[in-house]
């Protein structure tokens, strides 16, 4: 079954930069047409051989796509409350809504091939799950939803290979752990395993596809065109078509500059940043690796001493919250942590406490929960739109300490980021994306408005740090006009807050 899967096909450095513009572009057309249409939403699962690219190929998809329209899911274990309920209920608990996608790893295969590759359940076993299974899809896939599974495969000499390989370097010795061995030593028991698994549940309505995982180029190009063939044919079918003017707001790319002249004596905490900090980019690497290497293991350690993390990320539109969240995404274990972004509140959020919808979805110990703008939206857009009443949002900063005072109360490793840019390095980086057809989805007309209130947030953002920058939660303020800079401080400020959190300081 995977022979055609450990043919060695490769895709050469020239060849991934011709192909990879073309199929990210069409791939944000599809997802930009899926999200306005709204008539189904897709679910993809990653499963496979240990070192075969699962989580790397998740990230790599986050950067290709809107990730405010994707959620990923990755499971571990059944925490004690996951088994108060049906084995099923936390695959149930994060379907995604029509429009949007969900990436999945090591979802509902998982706990039933791990116990029959290990002898833990019988054969007669084994095919009664995966009948539950296929029952679950069909159920999902009869109600219009797009399900597509990928087996992410390597030989046991390549497997052994990579494993070697990675060991050897210093600099990425710490990717592999005595599980992974373990499981190469199980390699005939897994491949029989996953032989069975694909053959009872490969179906018209839920397919497996197998990709060969040597080569990152090749398996990048191959899951993003099954997934955009899937996608344009199940949108077809709809009786639409994605198209180039899909990812482009005219008004957006049209739009005039509409900062104000800056107030008298406008002075804030920002004013103190040194904005010219840099970071020449043969330097960033090495750092980048160094610091990557450093979290990972005191990730680990925090995973060990079953401590909860939180970050937040705020910052003025373009202030490169995504780049830097997508720099940390690497250190992690994907089954350990989840990016959640927040826009305007549905009406099952504006019904409640504004709080509510981040209460929620602050999880069990052991976890790290990145937030992508948060509660803060409160005292910042809320506050500058007039969606909050002055009485409301001058109340939330009690509010706000007192909530994060408890995180903290708990044991939580939290940190908050302020990444700060110029308005003059705003305007340069929208007109980049006006410039380049793969950023170009991201300017909108409400970036260009709010630009247009840029001192109005900026007073706003003043007086949240004022208020809410205290001893047990401070702000960190990051100068972010160098990415390269802005991205190596929050590493390794993250990084220090781990050590002292872990070290009892």
């Amino acid at each position: 079954m995977f022979r055609a899967a450990e043919l060695g096909q490769t895709v050469s450095k020239k060849e991934y930069k011709a192909r990879a513009p073309d199929i990210r572009r069409q791939l944000l057309e599809a997802q930009v047409l899926l999200s306005r249409t709204a008539d189904f939403s897709v679910m993809i699962d990653f499963a496979g051989v240990d070192g075969a690219g699962k989580g790397s190929t998740v990230n790599e998809l986050h950067g290709w796509m809107d990730t405010r329209l994707i959620k990923t899911n990755a499971y571990g274990p059944q925490s004690e409350a996951d088994r108060q309920q049906p084995k099923f209920w936390r695959f149930w608990r994060d379907l995604p809504a029509a429009g949007h996608m969900a990436l999945n790893l090591r979802a509902r295969y998982s706990t039933p091939f791990l116990d029959r590759a290990y002898g833990r359940i019988n054969d007669l076993e084994y095919l009664a799950a995966l009948k539950r299974i296929q029952t679950f899809e069909r159920m999902l896939a009869d109600d219009g939803m797009l399900i597509i599974k990928f087996w992410m495969h390597l030989s046991r000499e390549e497997q052994q290979q990579r494993l070697e390989s990675l060991q050897a370097d210093p600099e990425t010795t710490w990717r592999v752990s005595d599980r992974d061995w373990e499981h190469w030593k199980m390699y005939d028991q897994f491949i029989a395993t996953a032989e069975r698994t694909i053959t009872e549940t490969n179906t018209d309505f839920a397919p497996w596809h197998i990709i060969e995982g040597t080569d990152t180029n090749h398996r990048i190009l191959t899951v993003a065109e099954i997934i955009l063939e899937a996608l344009k044919s199940r949108l077809k079918v709809h009786g639409h078509q994605p198209t180039p003017e899909l990812l482009v707001d005219p008004e957006a790319i049209d739009a005039e500059d509409p900062i104000p002249e800056p107030p008298d004596r406008h002075v804030t905490v920002f004013s103190v940043l040194d904005m010219k900090t840099s970071l020449a980019k043969p330097d960033y690497r090495s750092q980048l690796i160094a610091q990557q290497r450093r979290i990972h293991l005191l990730n680990r350690e925090a995973i060990e001493q079953n401590r909860s993390l939180v970050l937040v990320f705020e910052g003025p539109d373009a202030g490169g919250k995504g780049g830097a969240i997508r720099r940390i995404l690497p250190t992690l274990d994907a089954r350990n942590y989840r990016v959640l972004q927040y826009g305007a509140p549905t009406d099952e959020e504006a019904s409640r406490h504004y709080l509510w919808r981040f209460w929620r979805h602050l999880q069990e110990a052991g976890h790290l929960t990145i937030f992508d703008r948060s509660w803060y939206g409160r005292v910042l857009v809320e506050r500058v739109e007039g969606f909050a009443s002055d009485r409301e949002w001058k109340r939330a900063y009690a509010e706000i300490n007192d909530f994060e005072d408890q995180l903290v109360e708990h044991g939580t490793i939290f940190v908050k980021f302020w990444l700060h840019i110029t308005p003059d390095e705003q305007l340069k980086r929208f007109k980049a994306r006006k410039r380049t057809p793969l950023k170009s989805w991201k300017l909108t007309v409400e970036d260009w408005r709010n630009r247009g209130k840029w001192y109005e947030y900026e007073t706003a953002a003043h007086e949240m740090v004022k208020n809410t920058s205290t001893h047990v939660s401070p702000w960190e303020m990051i100068p972010a006009n160098d990415k390269n800079f802005a991205r190596i401080r929050v590493l390794e400020t993250f990084g220090d807050y781990l050590e002292a959190a872990l070290q009892g300081n």
